[in-house]
């Protein structure tokens, strides 16, 4: 039933019973109570996901990590986790949260446990376009699905999972919104402080201090525009742009655009030898999302990260790395073994190192009219050395709240290429999710 028929409905049972001077109250009740939002909210998930990673023996990282161990030629791994979510709003006023806890055991490892809050935040709304937030909270900035260079508050997204929720930083932030008619329909304003201390945010930069970024959204001609800005002194000065439209309903175009100044470019030389410099950098994001008839949705992007290592420098890690292991076969002398893994932290480790990549998605929903089955297939490209990961995927519902879903990521590449030397060959993972 329409909205409007529901409001006449009501509208004429309130005047029939309001006409009928016989009725009793114990008749008729009608109690605004049992519609009205309640204030608070509580909800999550159970997740039971087992991971089997098949190893390469003669990758680096594989020969870095395992170089006095033996694990074989798989190694399994379990998680159970349980997420907690919700939030309290009376009046103006809010808070809002969200948890993790998660038990991994694996044969490497033995048991771990992790109890970690993702979002923990007061919020306040005074008027009419006005909001002000308070703790700890994901700030979303940019139009990326698997990469967003101007997110200069938030974590990066894994570009292997990017619909994950983030973990966020302790922030003061507001907005400011307005609207018009004519081309302008909305413009809004917000502003962020993010503090760095020795427990508060201290895994963001290396300086404490306090930070401040500010974005300008504007919906100009029916396109979204943001400009962003950073600067503080836990990271350097850095200037963003973002955009995304809808060509038609179903195609839409979406880019990112960050200045990051005095950044710290790091290089390695053949003999392991880590240096930097400080220059400005580009990074950038061009992508698209297309929907065809056949309720297949595409999104491809292509990612440049103008601090990257250039392809040599990660050749000149990987040859070290060889060598290192060489010598701990012919002498037993591991230190350069430990040197290269401290290198590797620093330059290969984080996510998307190099310079140059391609992200391709396709989903299908329900394809062949299979009820609650959702295929997908993922793929990232290392533009400079021409590897890749391809990850296949089936997402199915079988019934409320029970999402299951089976994945398995095939890293592709030869030597001394960023997914030919990860340690593992394939990684096959079944995640079981029950939501309430």
């Amino acid at each position: 039933m329409r909205p409007r028929a529901i409001i006449g409905l009501v509208l004429i049972c309130f005047i029939l019973y309001a006409a009928d001077p016989s009725a009793g109250a114990d008749e008729h009740t009608f109690d605004l109570s049992e519609i009205e939002k309640k204030p608070y909210s509580l909800g999550g998930f159970l997740e039971f996901r087992p991971v089997l990673f098949g190893l390469d023996r003669d990758a680096v990282l594989y020969r870095i990590k395992f170089f006095d161990q033996d694990p074989g030629s798989t190694l399994d791994q379990y998680n159970a986790g349980l997420r907690l979510e919700g939030g309290y709003e009376k009046g103006p006023a809010g808070f809002h949260f969200r948890t993790d806890g998660i038990v991994r055991y694996d044969e490497i490892e033995g048991w771990d446990k992790d109890l970690n809050l993702l979002d923990g935040y007061l919020s306040i709304k005074p008027g009419t376009g006005y909001s002000m937030n308070a703790g700890k909270r994901v700030v979303s900035w940019g139009k990326g699905y698997a990469f967003n260079p101007v997110a200069f508050v938030s974590r990066p997204k894994d570009a292997d999972d990017p619909t994950e929720a983030l973990e966020g930083y302790y922030v003061i932030d507001a907005d400011f919104i307005k609207s018009y008619p004519g081309p302008l329909k909305t413009l809004s304003f917000t502003p962020v402080i993010l503090p760095v201390a020795d427990d508060i945010n201290e895994d963001y930069g290396p300086a404490t201090g306090v930070n401040f970024a500010a974005k300008l959204y504007l919906l100009l001609w029916d396109t979204d525009l943001d400009v962003m800005v950073f600067t503080g002194q836990s990271r350097s000065a850095r200037y963003g742009f973002d955009f995304s439209r809808n060509i038609q309903t179903n195609f839409e175009i979406h880019g990112e655009l960050a200045w990051i100044t005095d950044f710290e470019k790091q290089s390695v030389d053949p003999r392991g030898n880590l240096s930097s410099e400080k220059t400005d950098v580009v990074q950038a994001l061009l992508g698209i999302r297309y929907l065809t008839e056949d309720e297949i949705t595409w999104i491809v992007e292509y990612y440049h990260n103008g601090g990257g290592l250039e392809t040599a420098d990660a050749e000149n890690f990987y040859r070290f790395a060889d060598d290192a292991y060489t010598a701990f076969l012919s002498d037993g002398d591991s230190s350069q073994l430990t040197r290269a893994s401290r290198l590797s932290r620093s330059t290969l480790a984080g996510a998307r190192p190099m310079r140059d990549y391609l992200y391709v998605r396709a989903s299908w929903k329900e394809p062949f009219d299979i009820l609650y089955l959702t295929p997908a297939v993922t793929s990232i490209f290392n533009l400079n050395d021409l590897s890749m990961s391809l990850t296949p995927e089936f997402i199915y519902t079988p019934i409320t709240n029970l999402e299951i879903r089976l994945r398995t990521a095939l890293l592709l590449g030869g030597p001394e290429s960023e997914f030919g030397e990860k340690q593992n060959d394939y990684r096959l993972e079944l995640r079981a999710r029950y939501h309430f």
